[in-house]
């Protein structure tokens, strides 16, 4: 199974970035991880509606270009539907079952997603209501895709 990973932004921080290599390393042995950063448009404090649009709709343009065709692909979205660590396991199971062997999974930048990326998206996958910053967002989303696989393969990992 291949698993892509598109984000808005890069990682500054020695301390996610160690976190990121670390389940990278950990996710090579159920599937092959490709993480691909997109720039981030510059935000001005309080855009207006237009301004944050228009800065969705350029970040969304430089995601849906990293798509590969014929991806599943999974937005992350406050409104989209929460799962529990062994829901998430059946879900990735069951796109693989289904033929879906390349899932794309993506974390959009400070503003969200535009709509054509949110159009895009076959599934939209929330995992609280609150907002978290994206670079802790991308750590664990990774921690959680680990966990679906130990869980998939009857693996302990701790609750």
């Amino acid at each position: 199974m291949k698993i892509t990973l598109i984000t808005v932004g890069k990682i500054k921080e020695k301390y996610w970035n160690m976190a990121i290599d670390e389940y990278t390393k950990r996710l090579s042995r159920y599937c092959k991880l490709n993480i691909i950063e997109v720039a981030d448009e510059k935000t001005v404090e309080a855009p207006s509606e237009a301004q944050a649009n228009a800065i969705k709709d350029k970040e969304g343009e430089r995601i849906l270009s990293n798509i590969p065709e014929g991806a599943y692909v999974i937005a992350l979205a406050i409104e989209g539907k929460m799962l529990d660590s062994v829901e998430l396991s059946k879900k990735i199971d069951d796109l693989a079952l289904m033929g879906n062997s390349n899932i794309v999974l993506i974390i959009g930048g400070s503003l969200g997603l535009s709509e054509n990326v949110m159009k895009r998206a076959d599934y939209k996958l929330s995992f609280s209501k609150m907002t978290f910053p994206h670079q802790m967002m991308r750590v664990i989303l990774l921690e959680q895709i680990y966990r679906a696989f130990r869980i998939s393969n009857g693996e302990p990992y701790h609750k």
